[in-house]
C-alpha cells in the first residue's frame, strides 16, 4: 500500500470517529483496533489537522508502537479554516507533524476542496508549497479531498495534473445523485488518470442503517452480512481504488469490517445484482426532486439555501436521522453563507425557473417545520 494505484488491501482506517470515554478520545480502545487492523494486513491511517484529538491519538496508538515502515499515514491541510495568509496555512503541516510524531506523511491531502473553499489553496499557492514539502521528503503523494462537481473537479486536475490522487466521497446511494454526483466525479478523476482514496462509503454511518427496504434485499441476500458491508465492498470493488476508509468507532465495527474486507476478491455478479436491487429500492421512496441546479438560487430575494435544505430533507426521509438532517442543513445552508427555509417571503420566483417544476415554497415550509423547529 505505500504505492499509488490499486491494492489488495482495500480498507483504510479512517480516525475521525474514533471511540470516545469520558468525553475524550479512548486511546486504549484505539490501540487495540490499531494492533486488530495490522495484524489483518492493513496498513492505511487516515486523520487530519481538523479531527479534535485524532492526530494526538494515532501518535500513541500507532506511531509511538510501530516501526515508521509497517504503516502509511495521511493528514490533511484545511487553509480555509481561520487562514488570512500561506504562511498561517502552511503552519498546520508543522502543528500535524509535532502531534503525529510521524516524521512525514506517506499521504498528505489539501483538504476539503470544491465550492468557496478551492480559493484558499489557490490564493495562498498551496500547490507549489505541497510539492516543495514532497522534494524535500516530508510528503511522500500529494493530493486532495473533495466536495463539489464534478465540472469543478475536472477544472481542478487540469489546472494541477501534478496532483497524485484524488479523494472522493463514494457511496451505492449517492452514485447517481446530483447532489453528490459520486459517479460523475469517480469518472472524471479516473478521465484524468488519478487513482481514487473512497470516504463515506457507509454515508457516514447512514448506510450501517438503510431504509426497511433497502435492508431487507441485503437481508435476503447474505442474511450473515452487515449492511455496511455492502457500502464498503461496493466502493472496494471500484478499479483505480488506493483504499476506502472506514471511520471506525470501536472495536466490533473493526472486527465486522476485517471479516469481510480481509480477502476481498471482488464483488459477485450476484453482489452486483443486489447492490443494483438496493439502489432500486432507494429509488422508489419519494424525495424532493432536486437535482441541486441552482437556478432558484439565482432569483431567490432571500438568498435562501433551497437546494441544501431539500438536500438536507431529504436525508431525513431516507435515514430517519434527525441530527444527520440537522447537520446537513446546518452546513450546505448555513455553512455556504445562505439563508435558511424560514426567511422565505413566498414570492414564487423561484418556481418560475425550476426545471423540476417542486412546489419550493411548500416544501420550504416543511423544512422550516421539520428541521429548524427547535
Amino acid at each position: 500500500m505505500g504505492y499509488l494505484g490499486e491494492s489488495t488491501g482495500k480498507l483504510g482506517f479512517g480516525l475521525m470517529r474514533l471511540p470516545q470515554k469520558d468525553g475524550a478520545i479512548d486511546v486504549e480502545q484505539t490501540k487495540t483496533m490499531v494492533d486488530l487492523f495490522l495484524e489483518a494486513g492493513f496498513t492505511y491511517f487516515d486523520t487530519a489537522w481538523a479531527y479534535p484529538g485524532s492526530e494526538d491519538a494515532i501518535r500513541q496508538a500507532l506511531v509511538e508502537r510501530y516501526p515508521r515502515e509497517d504503516f502509511q499515514l495521511a493528514t490533511k491541510n484545511a487553509a480555509w479554516i481561520n487562514c488570512k495568509t500561506r504562511e498561517e496555512a502552511e503552519a498546520q503541516f508543522d502543528v500535524s507533524l509535532k502531534r503525529t510524531g510521524a516524521g512525514y506523511f506517506d499521504f498528505y491531502l489539501l483538504h476539503n476542496l470544491g465550492e468557496g473553499r478551492t480559493k484558499y489553496f489557490d490564493e495562498f499557492d498551496m500547490w507549489s508549497w505541497v510539492m516543495e514539502k514532497k522534494r524535500e521528503g516530508l510528503i511522500k503523494h500529494a493530493g486532495f479531498s473533495f466536495h463539489s462537481t464534478a465540472e469543478e473537479l475536472d477544472r481542478i486536475l487540469t489546472a494541477h495534473p501534478e496532483m497524485e490522487f484524488v479523494q472522493l466521497q463514494i457511496n451505492y446511494a449517492d452514485w447517481e445523485n446530483p447532489a453528490i454526483q459520486s459517479r460523475a466525479c469517480y469518472e472524471t478523476a479516473r478521465r484524468h488518470g488519478k487513482p481514487v482514496i473512497i470516504m463515506e462509503p457507509v454515508k457516514g454511518g447512514m448506510l450501517a442503517n438503510p431504509p426497511e427496504s433497502v435492508r431487507k434485499v441485503f437481508r435476503q441476500a447474505e442474511p450473515e452480512s452487515s449492511e455496511a458491508s455492502w457500502g464498503i465492498r461496493f466502493a472496494a470493488n471500484l478499479e483505480g481504488v488506493i483504499t476506502v476508509l472506514s471511520g471506525m468507532s470501536n472495536v466490533e465495527q473493526m472486527r465486522d469490517n476485517l471479516s469481510y474486507m480481509r480477502d476481498f476478491k471482488g464483488l459477485t455478479p450476484k453482489q452486483k445484482e443486489t447492490i443494483a436491487e438496493a439502489q432500486k429500492e432507494l429509488g422508489k421512496i419519494q424525495l424532493i426532486p432536486c437535482t441541486t441546479c441552482n437556478y432558484c438560487a439565482k432569483v431567490c430575494p432571500q438568498n435562501i439555501g433551497i437546494s441544501g435544505s431539500f438536500t438536507a430533507m431529504n436525508v431525513l426521509t431516507l435515514y430517519q436521522d434527525m441530527p444527520g438532517a440537522r447537520h446537513q442543513e446546518e452546513w450546505l445552508v448555513g455553512g455556504h453563507g445562505k439563508a435558511r427555509a424560514d426567511a422565505c417571503i413566498r414570492c414564487g420566483k423561484c418556481e418560475e425557473v425550476c426545471p423540476q417544476h417542486i412546489r419550493i415554497r411548500e416544501n420550504l415550509e416543511k423544512v422550516s417545520e421539520t428541521l429548524l423547529r427547535v
